[in-house]
């Protein structure tokens, strides 16, 4: 069955994976059914080329951020923060992302993590746009951080429990998932799309990584969004097609991107 509607709230296109035939592939996606995307960026040069991306493609839009695993690429003192914050200023730029804590390998230090993510989140609230948050292994110092920041956004792959996303949407957060939905050892992420109100419910697909059976171990791209799309509307008893015009529609709200592209 074709689909319609779809948007990829978290893409990284930038991805040398893509190197060898990125523009056939982004050109084709709207025919996939894929209206909107959107670029996460990692680090500086990752987010230039985010917003790249969205001059050339209508239906591109992006965010700007340090990755937890890229903290040590930048400094305050340097001035990486007015840097994003100048990138921010593009109409294209809906949020500061990806941003946040990983502690799942020992190679990044945690404090510094922690400082380049406060700073964001701060950033993100001077500039009244989202963030789009990365954790991994660090569910308690990111809620905490989400609860002294109270910033808007979405916990993009969300790996928590059950009660820690009933609390985050109680915080006004989104949650985003990826086609981990469809893996065997997906128990958690099914068990927090059962209880977040379908109204908080973001697609993605963490691309080039995290594709949904039965493409598992291959490139991943947007218009595999359907295949996970399934799992979440089977979860909240509406069809494919509703649960990706509401998904659709959530990620309009949260990133505020009207009907109208280039808005």
């Amino acid at each position: 069955m074709d689909y319609m509607n779809i948007f990829d709230t978290h893409a990284h296109y930038g991805d040398n994976r893509y190197d060898n035939d990125r523009e056939e592939l982004l050109a084709s996606l709207p025919e996939k059914g894929v209206s909107l995307v959107m670029e996460a960026g990692c680090n500086l040069p990752s987010s230039r080329q985010g917003l790249e991306f969205t001059r050339k493609y209508p239906y591109f839009y992006c965010a700007v951020g340090i990755h937890p695993q890229d903290a040590g690429t930048v400094s305050k003192e340097e001035g990486y923060l007015e840097i994003l914050a100048s990138l921010a200023g593009e109409k294209k730029v809906k949020a500061i992302g990806e941003i946040g804590l990983d502690y799942h390998y020992l190679d990044y230090p945690k404090e510094l993590q922690k400082a380049r993510f406060e700073e964001q989140l701060a950033l993100a609230n001077e500039l009244n746009l989202p963030v789009i948050i990365h954790d991994r292994d660090a569910h308690k110092d990111s809620l905490d951080l989400i609860i002294k920041y109270r910033p808007k956004g979405v916990f993009h792959c969300f790996s928590g429990s059950k009660e820690m996303a009933l609390e985050l949407v109680k915080r006004g957060m989104y949650l985003g998932f990826t086609g981990v939905l469809t893996f065997s050892n997906a128990r958690r992420a099914l068990e927090a799309v059962e209880v977040v109100p379908i109204d908080r419910l973001l697609l993605e697909t963490d691309c080039p990584y995290m594709a949904p059976v039965p493409f598992r171990g291959q490139r991943c791209d947007s218009s595999l969004i359907p295949c996970h799309a399934e799992v979440m509307a089977r979860i909240k008893g509406v069809s494919v097609q509703q649960m990706l015009d509401i998904a659709n529609e959530n990620g309009r709200r949260l990133f505020e991107i009207g009907n109208g592209l280039c808005e």
